[in-house]
């Protein structure tokens, strides 16, 4: 790891060449629809624990996983039907839910007991890197307590010991995801964000 990070852009030799610097344990920082992330290969515990170094994260604290569709969602958590319409309205976009996490690799490597936090981001550069990774941590590229950052040059500068840093301009986002978690056909809004509880019923 190095504390100059690599800059690229969104063109599909940059993104052969940071999903190789994924699996090979690498950290990435790319744009979302709502801020900068910071993530890499969720199986990879050595990756995440960097992660919560670079961010000083508490260790307490669980980190979402981005996707790239409610398919391959679908192969790590329980989506049943009233959350599968759901997702139908509000993927990709900034919703963020908490489903039952049935995949036994990432409760290890995420230290995760029984649920999982998952977003299908809607911004195109980071749909392409997903349809090539499948699923990436998707944590605010910021320091834990401070601002996430929207401005590209504001987060490269500011942010340490990271691989390589996907560039996709400023992003004009009114506000972070909202995160809900569905129990028994009923939303609780867990963290108020771009969408309102009635925009996510429809």
């Amino acid at each position: 790891m190095t504390t100059k990070a690599l800059k690229t852009n969104c063109n599909s030799k940059a993104i052969e060449d940071v999903n190789e610097i994924i699996n090979a344990g690498g950290i990435v920082v790319f744009p979302t629809d709502t801020v900068y992330g910071i993530g890499c290969d969720p199986y990879n515990k050595e990756s995440v624990e960097k992660i919560y170094e670079i961010k000083s994260r508490d260790i307490g604290k669980s980190v979402p996983i981005l996707t790239y569709s409610i398919e391959t969602a679908s192969k790590i958590c329980h989506i049943d039907g009233f959350t599968k319409k759901i997702v139908e309205r509000c993927w990709p976009g900034p919703l963020t839910i908490i489903l039952k996490l049935t995949d036994k690799n990432l409760k290890k490597s995420l230290n995760l007991n029984d649920k999982i936090a998952v977003r299908v981001p809607n911004h195109k550069c980071t749909l392409k890197l997903l349809k090539k990774c499948n699923f990436l941590v998707g944590t605010s590229a910021n320091i834990s307590g401070h601002s996430p950052y929207t401005n590209p040059d504001e987060c490269f500068k500011n942010l340490q010991d990271y691989d390589v840093f996907i560039d996709g301009g400023t992003i004009t986002s009114k506000a972070v995801s909202t995160i809900i978690e569905i129990e028994n056909g009923r939303i609780e809004i867990i963290r108020e964000g771009y969408l309102t509880k009635k925009e996510i019923l429809g």
